[in-house]
């Protein structure tokens, strides 16, 4: 089993969803479900990010399940150990700084490279719901505009979903096919309960 039969994802085809889960189930149940004339009607969704995962449907379910995609998780035979101390995972990468970073990080116990990865987790846990919130956002607006970019009310359900305002979204969307409505909603709930939380933050401040 491949790592990509395995992927999370989600199936529409038109307006409806006909399934969601492991791709190798969706693509089983899309062949079961979807007559042949409509496969070019169907869009199927990575369900981390929301982009479309193109698929040639044509054939028998066992010809589409042998066309997806290698992604297969077979583990790779093990790099010889070399002698001295481990690099933890360590990657080098070229980083640009003016002089007085350079100088500032120098003097930093255990050097600039310790400081910079200091630096670097610190920020990742401070900006962590903001990440998560811009994540959540660029997924659903990225769904919307493929399910629902010609329907009524899209781009002010849009302006909702990036100014964090739920009821407003959920009102735009409201007229939405029920199946599209609901996913939008799914997509766009972590958006929301961050901006809720960063209101009680600011008011507590």
């Amino acid at each position: 089993m491949t790592e990509a039969a395995e992927k999370e994802c989600i199936a529409f085809v038109g307006d409806q969803c006909v399934s969601s889960g492991p791709l190798r189930r969706v693509v089983a149940a899309i062949k079961e479900v979807v007559e042949p004339e409509d496969l070019a009607d169907v869009l199927i969704f990575d369900s981390a990010d929301s982009r479309v995962i193109e698929l040639d449907l044509r054939g028998s379910r066992e010809e589409v399940l042998t066309r997806l995609p290698a992604g297969d998780g077979t583990p790779a035979e093990p790099a010889p150990k070399k002698r001295g101390r481990p690099k933890l995972g360590v990657v080098a990468r070229e980083v640009t700084l003016l002089p007085r970073h350079w100088e500032w990080l120098s003097g930093q116990p255990g050097g600039a490279s310790v400081a910079l990865r200091k630096l670097v987790e610190r920020a990742r846990r401070d900006n962590s719901h903001r990440d998560e919130t811009r994540r959540a956002q660029e997924s659903c607006y990225r769904f919307m505009s493929a399910m629902a970019g010609n329907r009524p009310h899209f781009e002010e359900a849009a302006r909702a979903l990036f100014a964090g305002e739920g009821e407003i979204f959920a009102r735009e969307i409201a007229a939405w096919p029920e199946d599209i409505r609901a996913h939008s909603a799914e997509l766009a709930q972590a958006v929301f309960v961050n901006a809720r939380a960063a209101g009680r933050d600011g008011e507590e401040d």
